[in-house]
């Protein structure tokens, strides 16, 4: 039998590694890639004691609303930023009028956020601070007037923060006039 070179052997062990490799990572992959069983669905109704439902803003309600208070604040040649959060406080959407300062888009997120927490305009929950001066201090609010809640039934489901304007009260009113077009 011939004597195989130096280089011939490396490269032919090379060869052998890899393949081996090869066929271990393929195994592997095949094993990982099998589908998972499906958990068991588990089936409830509304009159199940363990679900609760709840009432939300749709989209386009959401868009609606917005669109009126800035419509409402451009009629006074006001430049805001409106922001529509749902019932947990999450944004559902936030429209920058043209020409609004860089912190309206946050502030009105804000109170929006405050407004739909205390269910209660923020102009409100500002006079309140006479009493409670630490509410200021609950993170993500903004207690400045500006925010008015949305409800059903007296339940929050959402909320409207308008910021921008050079007065607070001219930011609630434009918030309140977008909570207003949801009744139209």
């Amino acid at each position: 039998m011939k004597k195989l070179s130096l280089r011939t052997r490396v490269l032919t062990g090379a060869v052998v590694v890899a393949a081996l490799g090869a066929g271990t990572f393929g195994t592997m992959s095949a094993s990982a890639s099998a589908p998972a069983a499906a958990p068991a669905a588990v089936t409830a109704d509304a009159a199940d004691g363990n679900l609760q439902q709840s009432t939300h803003l749709t989209l386009a309600a959401a868009t609606k609303a917005a669109q009126a208070a800035l419509d409402a604040a451009k009629k006074e040649n006001q430049r805001v930023s409106v922001a529509v959060v749902d019932r947990n406080g999450n944004t559902i959407l936030t429209l920058r009028g043209d020409g609004a300062g860089p912190q309206a888009y946050e502030s009105a997120v804000k109170k929006a956020y405050t407004a739909v927490s205390w269910n209660a305009p923020t102009s409100e929950l500002a006079q309140r601070l006479a009493n409670a001066p630490t509410l200021k201090d609950i993170p993500g609010t903004l207690v400045l007037a500006g925010g008015a809640p949305v409800t059903v039934k007296g339940a929050p489901v959402a909320a409207i923060g308008v910021a921008g304007a050079p007065s607070g009260d001219l930011d609630e009113k434009f918030a309140r006039a977008g909570v207003a077009a949801l009744t139209k």
